[in-house]
């Protein structure tokens, strides 16, 4: 059992989510960056989609009540405090061993977003495949809402043998280029002096940014006059660009709507998707175009670099403490080869 001590900003159980079901109104949901969930739960010992808990800009403090094993992926400002009043940084991508009484106090996020994994997984409801947490809907994670102090998030245990402590190498680098996208299906909604200023223009990150996406200031898009800035509503996914009649382009991102009734001028590639995920208000971006044929190779690229990173992983008891070894007593004696005794 882990105790939530203090939760300042909203932190939330997610998966890979729960994937099948837009069809009846429900979201897709799961983590914003799947690939660093993936990186917290490999450092555990578990599965890729095992439930793990997102942190946006500043993480919980948690005591544990018994000895776990956890993943950090992400960049914190952590710190464990030993139940014998003992404190120890605790480094980013890597696991570490907490026991009964000891406190983890994640502070900022420098990347935005970060995750904890728990070796075994989170022990919330499996709720239409996923345990992924969608507040709007109260669906999910625990009792469908991000932890508040007083919580208590139990762990389940699945037999599996808990992993000595690893680590990474090296942080995986998020990509600091324009986020790549394809044209939308609504892209004739639009003039060509929108597109062409949406392509080359420049946005920042406004302060209306969540899960469920993220709007942008920036050039204002003008709409085709014959055919509005209405659609009948359609199918809209995490990526989507819709533009409503004010001009200010939304990025949709994991807890998105099914349904839209705004024009979609542009999709953002899978491949990118994640990197939205890490965006903070005041944030600027640049959006470039790729082909369908580009955006397939950029996501079979982004699959081979997370399996790269994964294989990676080394046992902590691998890294030399170079202080230890310069504080030792390596050499007894030194003789001179040379003289005859």
């Amino acid at each position: 059992m882990i105790e939530v001590l203090a939760a300042p900003l909203p932190a939330s159980i997610q998966d890979l989510g729960r994937p099948g079901y837009r069809h009846l109104g429900v979201p897709l949901s799961g983590a914003l960056d799947a690939e660093w969930l993936a990186l917290a739960n490999a450092l555990t010992g578990n599965p890729p989609a095992t439930a793990g808990l997102e942190m946006r800009l500043m993480g919980p403090r948690l005591r544990f009540g018994n000895e776990v094993t956890l993943g950090l992926a992400g960049e914190f400002s952590a710190v464990i405090d030993d139940a014998d009043g003992t404190r120890r940084r605790a480094a980013n991508w890597r696991s570490h061993t907490l026991n009964a009484g000891d406190v983890l106090d994640l502070g900022p996020l420098r990347s935005g977003i970060g995750y904890l994994a728990v070796h075994g997984g989170f022990d919330v409801p499996n709720v239409l495949g996923s345990r992924s947490t969608y507040a709007r809907a109260s669906m999910g994670g625990l009792n469908g809402r991000t932890i508040a102090a007083g919580d208590r998030l139990n762990i389940r245990h699945d037999g599996s043998e808990t992993p000595n402590p690893l680590r990474l190498p090296h942080a995986p680098p998020l990509d600091a280029g324009p986020i790549r996208l394809i044209a939308g299906p609504q892209h004739d909604y639009f003039t060509d002096a929108a597109w062409d200023s949406f392509v080359s223009g420049e946005y920042t990150v406004t302060r209306d940014a969540d899960r469920m996406g993220l709007r942008l200031d920036g050039p204002i898009l003008e709409h085709n006059a014959a055919l509005g800035a209405d659609i009948v509503s359609d199918a809209v996914a995490p990526g989507a660009i819709q533009v409503p009649g004010d001009g200010r382009p939304i990025v949709l991102l994991a807890d998105c709507q099914t349904v839209g009734g705004y024009p979609k001028i542009a999709t953002v590639i899978h491949a990118d998707v994640r990197r939205l995920g890490h965006l903070l208000p005041g944030q600027k971006l640049r959006f470039t175009v790729v082909s369908i044929d580009e955006a397939i190779a950029a996501r079979r690229c982004a699959a081979q670099a997370l399996a790269t990173c994964i294989g990676g992983i080394l046992p902590v008891a691998s890294e030399y403490n170079l202080d230890a070894l310069y504080g030792a007593n390596l050499i007894d004696g030194v003789i001179d080869a040379g003289t005859a005794y």
